[in-house]
C-alpha cells in the first residue's frame, strides 16, 4: 500500500500581541509567523489507525487518541498508520504538534483525494495558520490567517528544555487589552523587517518568563551572540534569535550550545 512522507516546519511568532479576551475566554491575537527550515518528519499510509514515535525528540510524545496527528486522521474520517519522526520539543511555543497535524491533513488529503474538512479550531489555534505552511498574519483567536511575502530571515532557536505551561502564562498578562502591530511596510529588506519587528512585542514573554527565569537566560544570551533581535515564540519556552546571515547563525549556534538546550540555526520564511 503506497507510503508518501510529509514535513511538518517549526511554526515562530516573530510578534504576539494579545488584543482583548473574548466572554468565553479566548483570547485574540495578533501575530506574524514564519515557518523554519527545519522541523518533523511524519509518514503516513491508509489502513488501521495507529501511530509510532521515533526521532531525537521522541520520548514522552503520546501515541494515543489525544495526538493531534490521530486527531486528525479522524476529523478526516480516514483509518491510518502514521510514523512520526519528531525533531522538535513538543509544547515549546513553535506549534510542533498543530503542525504535525497540517502535515497529516495534507498526507491523507493526498492518498484519498478528498478535501480538508473545515477543522475549524478543534484541533488548536494554531492550526489554521500551519496548514498554510508560510509567512502570514494570524489574528482573533487564530481562525483569521492571512499570507504576507517577507524576505527570509537567518534565525537560531533555542529551547532551555523547560514547561511553560499556556494556561498561567495567559493568566498572568498584567493586560490584556493591548495595542495590535503596526502595519507592515511593504517590500521591506530583511533589514528593514528586523527593525520593524523591533518596534512590535510579544506579550506573553514578560509572564512566561515569570513563570520559568530561565527564558530570561535564554533571551540574554541570544543578545550576547550578536543577535539583533532576541525574542520569545509564542507562549515558549523557546526563543529565537535573528542574524544578518547564514554564517552568523550557525556561529552563534555553537557559541549558544547547551548540554540542557535544544539549539538549531535555520531559515525562517
Amino acid at each position: 500500500m503506497q507510503k508518501i512522507e510529509g514535513f511538518a516546519p517549526a511554526k515562530v511568532n516573530l510578534t504576539l500581541h494579545v488584543t482583548g479576551q473574548r466572554q468565553d475566554g479566548y483570547h485574540l491575537l495578533d501575530s506574524l509567523v514564519v515557518f523554519a527550515d527545519l522541523g518533523d518528519r511524519l509518514t503516513c499510509r491508509l489502513g488501521e489507525t495507529s501511530l509510532a514515535v521515533s526521532g531525537p525528540m521522541g520520548q514522552g510524545v503520546p501515541v494515543g487518541p489525544s495526538n493531534l496527528v490521530l486527531r486528525a486522521a479522524e476529523l478526516m474520517e480516514q483509518p491510518a498508520t502514521f510514523t512520526l519522526e519528531k525533531h522538535l520539543p513538543a509544547a515549546a511555543g513553535i506549534g510542533g504538534g498543530s503542525s504535525d497535524a497540517a502535515a497529516a491533513l495534507r498526507l491523507l488529503a493526498q492518498l484519498t483525494g478528498q478535501e480538508v474538512p473545515d477543522q475549524g479550531l478543534s484541533l488548536g489555534a494554531d492550526l489554521p495558520i500551519c496548514m498554510l505552511g508560510r509567512a502570514g498574519f494570524m489574528r482573533g483567536i487564530g481562525e483569521d490567517v492571512t499570507p504576507v511575502d517577507l524576505p527570509p530571515l537567518h534565525a537560531v532557536l533555542v529551547n532551555p528544555g523547560v514547561p511553560v505551561p499556556t494556561g498561567a502564562v495567559f493568566d498572568g498578562l498584567v493586560s490584556k487589552d493591548n495595542a495590535p502591530m503596526t502595519a507592515l511596510p511593504p517590500n521591506l529588506s530583511a533589514t528593514d523587517l528586523v527593525d520593524w519587528l523591533a518596534q512590535q512585542r510579544n506579550d506573553l514573554q514578560a509572564p512566561a518568563v515569570a513563570a520559568q527565569p530561565v527564558i530570561a537566560d535564554v533571551l540574554q544570551a541570544l543578545q550576547g551572540s550578536g543577535a539583533a533581535l532576541a525574542r520569545m515564540s509564542g507562549s515558549g519556552a523557546t526563543c529565537f534569535g535573528l542574524y544578518p546571515d547564514s554564517k552568523k547563525a550557525a556561529e552563534a549556534a555553537s557559541i549558544l550550545a547547551r548540554p540542557d538546550w535544544w539549539v538549531r540555526s535555520c531559515l525562517l520564511r
